[in-house]
C-alpha cells in the first residue's frame, strides 16, 4: 500500500507465477517478410497476487491472466533455423518466471512494469545472450519484450481483478501515486496520467483490419488448388463479402518494387469492387531507402487515384532498429502518414522516430500493456497518430489486444485477423466472448469483456482445458 500526500493507493505483488505452452496450427499460411508462418506457440502466464489498499481481505489471491504469441518469424526474423530461435524464446520466457517472481517491486502495474522493463529485462537479456547464447546470434530486444508481455498483461490485469475495475478504469490519478512526468522527465506531462490519454468510444464495436498475406489468394487466378476446404473464405472477395469488411492492410515484400506496385493494384481494384474504404500498406522492415518507398506510392497515385486515395497509412518499411539505422523518412510521411511498429520498442525509441520523421505509432500489447501505454502517452502528446496492430492474436491475447484498439483512439479500428488464420484455436473463448473472435460488418464487438474487473477475460466462463504448467514457482519472499 502507498501513501502519497495522505492519499492511499493500491498496491500489488506477485505471489506465484505459472507459465502455460499453447501450441497452435495455422489453417493457411502467413508469409511474414523472407519467411512464413504455419505454427506459433502462445505463452499463457497465471499471476496470483497479494493486494493492498483494496476492499478484499488482505489474504485474498487476485488471478491475473496474459498471452502473447510467441511469433519467432515477427519477432526475430533471421537465417538461423526457426527451431534454434523458438526454443531460444521459449528458455527466455522460462527464465522471465524465475525474474517476475523473484522482483521484490510492488505498486502499481504501470510502476512495476516500468521499473522491470528498464532495470530488470535489459540485464537479463545480457545475461541470456552471453551465456545461453554464447558464440551464437543474440535474442533480439524486439523477441525479449515478447516474451516479457503475458507477464506484464497478467499483473495488469490482476490489478483490476484486485480493485474490481476494469482495467482501464485504473490508469488516473486515484490509481498512479506521480503523474507521468516522472516517466518521461518532461514538465509537459506534469499533471498528466495514462487516461488523459484515452477514449472511450460511444459504441461497443470497432472497424476491424483484415490482413491480405503475401501469399493469400486475392483473386482467382492466385488459386494453386492447395487451399483448405473448411468452410472460411479463401479468396479475399470471400472475406470480404462474409465479415463486411471496410479496412484491407496489405502486406508487402520491400524488396521487389513491381511487386508491390502490383500487389496495391490488385487488392485496389477487388476492394474497390467490393465497398472496401481504406487501406495500409505494410512493407515488413525489408526497405532500406526512402526512395523505394515514394516511387511505389508516386506510381500507385499516377496509375490508380482511387486506390491511392484509400491507402490510410504505410506502415514500418524500413528496419526495425532505429539506432542502427537513422533514416530520415520526412519525404515519406509527407506523402502518407507513416507508422512505426517493429521499430516501437518502448517511448524512448517512438521519440526517435518521431525526430527522424515518422508520424504515426502502431502499438502492440505482445511488446508488454505497460510499454503500450507509455508509447501512447508520449506519440500522442506530440501529435503522432495511433493504429493498434495484431500479432495474429489468437485465445486470451485477442482480449487484451482489442481492448488497447478500443481505447486507444486509433486511426481506425484495429487490426485483427487471428479468425483468417487460426479460427478454431479460439473455439472455446470464443462461445464466451462471440464478438471478439468473428467480423460482423466490418466490426469486432467488445461488449462482453467491457465494464468487468480487469480485462474481462471470464476465463471461469470459459471451458479451456490447459496443459500442465510448463513451470511454476512461488515468491517466498
Amino acid at each position: 500500500m502507498l501513501t502519497i500526500h495522505d492519499m492511499t493507493y493500491p498496491a500489488i505483488k506477485t505471489e506465484y507465477a505459472r507459465l502455460y505452452l499453447l501450441p497452435v496450427e495455422t489453417r493457411v499460411p502467413l508469409k511474414f517478410g523472407a519467411e512464413t508462418l504455419t505454427h506459433v506457440t502462445c505463452a499463457r502466464v497465471e499471476l496470483g497476487c497479494r493486494a493492498t489498499g483494496v476492499t478484499a481481505p488482505e489474504h485474498t489471491v487476485h488471478i491475473g491472466w496474459g498471452e502473447t504469441p510467441l511469433n519467432v518469424q515477427w519477432v526475430w526474423p533471421s537465417s538461423v533455423p526457426y527451431v534454434e530461435r523458438e526454443r531460444a524464446l521459449i528458455a527466455f520466457t522460462r527464465l522471465l518466471l524465475e525474474e517476475w517472481i523473484s522482483y521484490s517491486g510492488s505498486g502499481h502495474p504501470v510502476d512495476i512494469g516500468h521499473s522491470f522493463l528498464t532495470q530488470r529485462l535489459p540485464a537479463v537479456r545480457e545475461r541470456f545472450n552471453r551465456t545461453e547464447r554464447s558464440g551464437a546470434e543474440p535474442l533480439p530486444e524486439l523477441a525479449a519484450l515478447v516474451c516479457c508481455s503475458p507477464f506484464d498483461i497478467a499483473l495488469h490485469d490482476a490489478y483490476g481483478t484486485a480493485t474490481g475495475r476494469p482495467v482501464y478504469e485504473c490508469y488516473g490519478p486515484d490509481d498512479l501515486p506521480h503523474d507521468l512526468s516522472s516517466f518521461f522527465d518532461d514538465p509537459a506531462f506534469e499533471g498528466r496520467y495514462v487516461s488523459d490519454y484515452l477514449k472511450t468510444p460511444e459504441k461497443t464495436s470497432i472497424p476491424a483490419w483484415h490482413l491480405v498475406g503475401g501469399r493469400d489468394a486475392v483473386e482467382q487466378g492466385d488459386l494453386t488448388g492447395e487451399e483448405p476446404d473448411d468452410g472460411y473464405p479463401v479468396l479475399l472477395k470471400d472475406w470480404i463479402q462474409t465479415d463486411g469488411l471496410r479496412c484491407l492492410k496489405v502486406k508487402l515484400s520491400g524488396d521487389d518494387s513491381a511487386w508491390d506496385l502490383k500487389r496495391l493494384l490488385q487488392v485496389g481494384r477487388v476492394a474497390r469492387a467490393n465497398q472496401v474504404e481504406w487501406l495500409s500498406a505494410d512493407f515488413n522492415c525489408r526497405v532500406t531507402k526512402p526512395a523505394y518507398v515514394n516511387d511505389v506510392l508516386d506510381t500507385l497515385q499516377s496509375r490508380d487515384r482511387e486506390t491511392w486515395n484509400s491507402l490510410l497509412y504505410v506502415e514500418q518499411p524500413f528496419p526495425y532498429d532505429l539506432e542502427a539505422h537513422r533514416i530520415d523518412v520526412h519525404s515519406v510521411a509527407m506523402r502518407k502518414p507513416l507508422f512505426m511498429d517493429e521499430s516501437a520498442h518502448d517511448w524512448k525509441m517512438v521519440r526517435l522516430g518521431y525526430e527522424l520523421g515518422w508520424n504515426g505509432v502502431a502499438l502492440k500489447t505482445c511488446k508488454t500493456q505497460t510499454g503500450a501505454l507509455l508509447s501512447l502517452c508520449w506519440a500522442k502528446e506530440h501529435g503522432m497518430q495511433i493504429m493498434v496492430q495484431d500479432l495474429t492474436n489468437p485465445m486470451l491475447a485477442q482480449i487484451s489486444h482489442a481492448q488497447l484498439g478500443y481505447y486507444a483512439g486509433t486511426i481506425m479500428g484495429v487490426e485483427t485477423n487471428g479468425m483468417q488464420f487460426y479460427p478454431e484455436a479460439s473455439t472455446p473463448e470464443a462461445a464466451v466472448h462471440p464478438g471478439l473472435y468473428r467480423r460482423r460488418n466490418g466490426m469486432v464487438d467488445l461488449s462482453s469483456c467491457l465494464g468487468r474487473p480487469g480485462f474481462g477475460y471470464r476465463t471461469e466462463d470459459i471451458e479451456r482445458q490447459l496443459p500442465q504448467p510448463e513451470l511454476e514457482r512461488r515468491n517466498h519472499g
